[in-house]
């Protein structure tokens, strides 16, 4: 990345990360380097990095392919399963096309039965995922992992080191504190940039290959956002949004927009690919695979039960953030984040005292009008 460049020119860069990385990818698997396709922020990417390979990820958000997924799956099923579903069966995604092995974890049902389907078109492995954070968790985890590890070096014919693990851990390490000093940015009042542009860095920094380098890449728009800041540059004052809830990316972010359309700006993204997975990993724990364990399964998701670190992350993010109000994201049919919706709502309203409003919604842009019409209402009522 070249300093020269503005911040805009620089987001955009990130956004369109994942389009920029199918060409990386055909040239890596070219090269001869392996490719794992990972689906969730639960996988422990540090394990396939160790080896060499390049990790992508498969989780679509698009409904481009939704009408092929629903040849063979419901049509009432969560809209991410079938859009990745869908690009798989169709081949027009690159990431699923060059993917050597296909990893998926047991967070949902209906993933679980989709990669049982997926397994007709690419090598899928599947890990088993505790559904409790407890000492019994982080040890059945533990050899999850080393499972997993080990189907690796059987399959590529390589072997991972307990070195190149703990290598790859602090590379990790490394992006997520420049991920999380990003996002903290934007606790400053009024807000440095928009909220959009940084869900788009964040979330388009899953998709640069140099893993290396990756960290000085995010430090250098962190310097540059701060500098403008400091210079007076920023959005003016404006209501604060926390957006929460379902997995969210590509065509969902269209709840984003509607936010920050209608006057408000989304201070803190605490979904998957924001706040949520940004857990650091113990790098003095002696046991490179249980201190893996247990920082991914600090990850406060809903297909844990029960999930205090999610209400305990989100009660901190309002004070952190000084969040005027919550967005609450629901893909439809994801049922675990549409049942947390009361925990959350109790937390915000009861305890937080700040409104609280849910978006249930899918990849399809019908329902853009009415996602404006409804944001516009939330933030004027802030």
């Amino acid at each position: 990345m070249e300093l020269k460049k503005d911040l805009p020119a620089i987001f955009e860069e990130f956004a369109e990360q994942r389009k920029k990385s199918f060409l990386t990818i055909k040239k890596l698997k070219e090269e001869g380097t392996p490719v794992v396709g990972v689906f969730c922020t639960y996988l422990p990417k540090e394990i396939p990095n160790a080896m060499g390979a390049a990790v992508v990820g498969l989780c679509s958000v698009s409904d481009e392919t939704i009408p092929d997924a629903e040849k063979d799956l419901p049509r009432n099923l969560c809209p991410l399963i079938k859009s990745s579903y869908g690009f798989a069966k169709t081949d027009k995604c690159p990431f699923f096309y060059f993917s050597d092995l296909v990893v998926g974890e047991t967070t949902c049902d209906g993933k679980k039965k989709m990669y049982e389907m997926l397994g007709e078109f690419k090598p899928v492995h599947v890990m088993e995922l505790p559904n409790r954070q407890s000492e019994e968790g982080y040890a059945m985890y533990r050899r999850e992992i080393i499972r997993f590890k080990e189907l690796l070096e059987e399959k590529f014919g390589t072997v991972i080191t307990e070195d190149a693990i703990r290598h790859q851990i602090h590379v990790r390490n490394e992006i997520t504190k420049e991920l999380l000093r990003m996002q903290y940015l934007m606790a400053n009042d009024p807000a440095p940039v928009s909220g959009l542009d940084i869900v788009n860095t964040a979330y388009g920094s899953g998709f640069n290959m140099e893993v290396e380098k990756l960290a000085g890449r995010i430090k250098e728009v962190a310097d540059m956002i701060e500098k403008d800041y400091a210079e007076g540059k920023n959005v003016g004052k404006r209501p604060r949004i926390l957006v929460t809830g379902s997995p969210s990316g590509g065509a969902a972010l269209k709840v984003i927009r509607a936010i920050e359309d209608s006057g408000a700006v989304v201070v803190a993204f605490e979904n998957c690919s924001g706040l949520k997975s940004m857990v650091l990993t113990d790098e003095e724990n002696p046991d490179v695979y249980d201190a893996l364990a247990r920082r991914y399964m600090g990850i406060g998701c809903s297909c844990m039960s029960p999930n205090p670190n999610r209400l305990e992350m989100l009660d901190r993010l309002i004070d952190e953030f000084k969040v005027d109000g919550v967005v609450d994201i629901i893909l439809q049919a994801c049922h675990t984040y549409n049942v947390e919706t009361a925990l959350v709502g109790k937390l915000v309203k009861e305890k937080k005292g700040i409104p609280y409003t849910i978006v249930e919604t899918d990849y399809s842009q019908a329902d853009v009008g009415q996602i404006k019409t409804r944001m516009e209402a939330f933030i004027e009522m802030l």
